[in-house]
């Protein structure tokens, strides 16, 4: 015990001595956490706050273009500026490349009219269908001239998609009063009132929203939530960057030999950094969490809401640490140089939170990805947390995810052995 205590002793103060090692252990993590949590939280607050900007151009005179104008304002994601209709389309593109806005609308001259031609049409044809209007050949079909959209090359897929179904929408919404007005007007040879229109238009069926959680919360998963876990385990497995290199360092300089000719073992010596840098790892949550629950509020952010099972949660954290560092210590054993250290850890870290789920969100992967993505440690760290956080869950619901990353615990254990035994340390 006397030998352990020593040994933890010697690599503390290794430790403190290591600044940048230490920076990159606590200050990176957490400025990581801040800035994509900000991030992501614009990103989901996107359709109340964050509006995207919109040139809207009129070349319409009539009634139903400006009901579709007002239809995208209600659709609550746009901030429209509505530009001259004797703007060409040349002068609105290169307003777009300024960045004056993101999203264009063109609406042709004849929108109005070709829209009532249109659901005249639509109108006839059911009435004919039902009986009512016997006459075929007055019906005529119209087809509405299009809506001209421009987006900047920005843009990403998912919003481009977002923007097209907001678009979409108000033109339904649009299109479907028309139709209701003429087949509304055929039977009572009367315009259909204001307020029956208003009922029918706004009698949809509401929706509620519930996440599917194991403790039977209904508090809607936030940007916190999901950024703080995942933050966390890419810190505690960037400590690769201190441990490896100690490592290496204590081969290069002749350690390992002394080790041998003293009456202890280095396996004493693998035991006390695993121990130090445990206390590191568990250190590292604390503090992230701590920012998740304290500082987050006072910037603007949600809160970090801690999990019920306070014991899953160190148990969880424990053994993640302990993942973070079986590996670190598996890359100083391998690498020869410092430089080899640090650089394969560094990006054999980004490379497993790449694809096990930290950078990008796993279910949006391909479906290659997904044998490859449970080889990542970060993977099972991951579901261990999104567990707790997220789903509300307990040691119960979790422990099927704990069995793999313990395999690769054991396995990367096992590494560390031959690579010792190989290079003759033990």
């Amino acid at each position: 015990m006397y030998k352990l205590i020593a040994t933890i002793t010697k690599d503390i103060r290794i430790l403190t001595r290591d600044k940048v090692g230490l920076t990159l252990m606590f200050v990176m993590p957490i400025i990581l956490a801040i800035v994509i949590a900000s991030i992501q939280n614009s990103t989901f607050k996107l359709v109340n706050e964050n509006k995207i900007a919109l040139l809207l151009c009129n070349k319409d005179t009539g009634d139903i273009s400006k009901q579709f104008s007002i239809a995208l304002e209600k659709a609550g994601i746009f901030q429209i500026k509505k530009v001259e209709a004797a703007e060409t389309d040349e002068q609105i593109k290169n307003r777009m490349h300024a960045k004056d806005a993101f999203v264009a609308i063109i609406i042709p001259n004849s929108f109005s009219e070709k829209i009532a031609a249109n659901a005249k049409g639509i109108a006839d044809k059911a009435l004919h269908n039902l009986g009512v209007q016997q006459d075929s050949q007055k019906i005529v079909a119209v087809k509405a001239d299009p809506v001209t959209l421009y987006y900047h090359p920005v843009l990403q897929e998912s919003f481009r998609r977002s923007i097209d179904g907001a678009i979409q929408g108000a033109l339904q919404l649009i299109q479907s009063k028309q139709v209701l007005r003429s087949v509304y007007s055929s039977l009572n040879e009367k315009e259909l009132p204001d307020s029956l229109e208003n009922q029918i238009a706004t009698n949809t069926a509401p929706i509620n929203e519930i996440p599917v959680s194991r403790d039977g919360s209904r508090n809607i998963p936030n940007a916190t939530q999901h950024n703080i876990p995942a933050w966390t385990i890419f810190a505690m497995f960037f400590i690769v960057i201190s441990l490896g290199s100690s490592i290496v360092r204590e081969k290069t300089s002749g350690s390992f030999i002394r080790l041998k000719t003293l009456p202890t073992s280095y396996l004493v010596a693998l035991a006390s950094k695993q121990l130090t840098y445990l206390t590191v790892t568990i250190l590292q949550a604390v503090v992230i969490f701590a920012i998740g629950i304290w500082l987050f509020p006072v910037m603007g952010l949600p809160k970090l809401n801690i999990p019920s099972d306070i014991l899953s949660l160190f148990l969880v954290t424990l053994i993640c640490g302990w993942c973070a560092v079986s590996f670190a210590i598996c890359i100083g054993v391998f690498a020869q140089t410092q430089e080899q250290s640090n650089g394969f850890g560094a990006v054999s870290i980004v490379l497993l939170a790449a694809i096990g789920g930290v950078l990008v969100p796993s279910f949006v992967m391909p479906a290659s990805f997904r044998t490859i993505m449970q080889l990542s440690p970060l993977h099972w760290c991951l579901e261990l947390y999104y567990g707790l956080f997220l789903e509300g869950g307990k040691l119960s619901d979790i422990w099927m995810n704990i069995i793999p990353l313990l395999a690769i615990i054991i396995l990367i254990h096992v590494l560390i052995v031959v690579g010792l035994k190989k290079k003759n340390l033990i």
